[in-house]
């Protein structure tokens, strides 16, 4: 399945969505940002939902500031506009008291400690609770985790059908602030979605396995209702494998500065998922048809 079932989706939510547009200002768009946006503004357009445009750069190290103002222009010439978001522009960087107000409530109603291990420590993605009950003091060069309880997490994603994970199995005790002091991304983005009354999230299959922790914690927080998901294809090369910039995923300056049109891009990125069979120019206006 390619297009969600509008109606079904329609009726799992209260009122319009809201939804977001969310790139991590580490690099410059590429045709891959083009197939989400067409996701994200098609499906929010059709259903009278609202955009919303913020930059994940909780990573301090690999966002840089040049990135923003590229990635503002790229999505300007594409014709994508946001409805909130943009000025000012929203940015994770800046919204700390957010986040620290967020471990404050996890520390009154969880098990939050300190951690000391290093990825190298843990030698996989699931973390084993090894500093759960050392008591360690939150010192520079330790982490900062919350206990993830035993238990599923099942939801409905709007292209995928039902999903069952397990956070506790899967990952582990959830890092909420590395040995570097930057907040993680599961943290950040689950704060950020509760805060701003994202209603449905719409992100790459490859972000699949995030959104059971991701309901766990904005549990944990207090959020009642979590978001709708919907995971779309990724852009992909003849073995099945994620395409990245340097496997030859187009980004839109160099497609800008060989002449193309936007509409064109946006045909293109439809086209490579397959939500178009033939290739045909879409203007960003009119994404929204794609669904209907």
């Amino acid at each position: 399945m390619l297009r969600p079932d509008l109606s079904a989706l329609a009726s799992r939510l209260a009122c319009p969505p809201v939804t977001r547009f969310a790139p991590s200002p580490t690099g410059y768009l590429h045709l891959g940002h083009v197939v989400n946006a067409l996701y994200v503004w098609g499906v929010a357009r059709a259903l009278g939902g609202t955009v919303l445009l913020r930059l994940e750069d909780h990573d301090r190290l690999r966002s840089r500031p040049p990135f923003d103002a590229a990635l503002l222009a790229d999505l300007d010439w594409l014709g994508f506009t946001a409805d909130a978001g943009h000025g000012p522009l929203v940015r994770q960087s800046e919204r700390g008291g957010a986040y620290d107000a967020a471990l404050a409530e996890l520390r009154a109603r969880h098990h939050v400690y300190a951690c000391a291990c290093s990825r190298k420590d843990i030698g996989g993605e699931r973390y084993p609770g090894t500093c759960r009950t050392r008591g360690l003091p939150e010192n520079d060069g330790r982490g900062v985790r919350v206990q993830v309880d035993a238990g599923t997490e099942a939801f409905v994603d709007a292209l995928l059908g039902p999903q069952v994970q397990h956070p506790a199995a899967e990952s582990g005790d959830l890092l909420l602030r590395d040995r570097d002091g930057h907040w993680t991304y599961q943290f950040a983005v689950t704060v950020d979605d509760y805060r701003d009354g994202v209603t449905l999230v719409i992100r790459g299959a490859d972000l699949l396995a995030s959104s059971g922790r991701q309901v766990r914690l904005a549990r944990m927080l207090g959020r009642a209702e979590p978001p709708v998901f919907l995971h779309h294809p990724l852009l992909c090369d003849a073995a099945g494998r994620k395409l990245s910039k340097s496997d030859g995923d187009a980004g839109i300056r160099e497609l800008r500065a060989a002449g193309h049109a936007a509409a064109d891009v946006i045909g293109r990125a439809a086209v490579a998922v397959g939500i178009l069979d033939v290739f045909r120019p879409v203007e960003a206006a009119h994404v929204a048809a794609l669904f209907r």
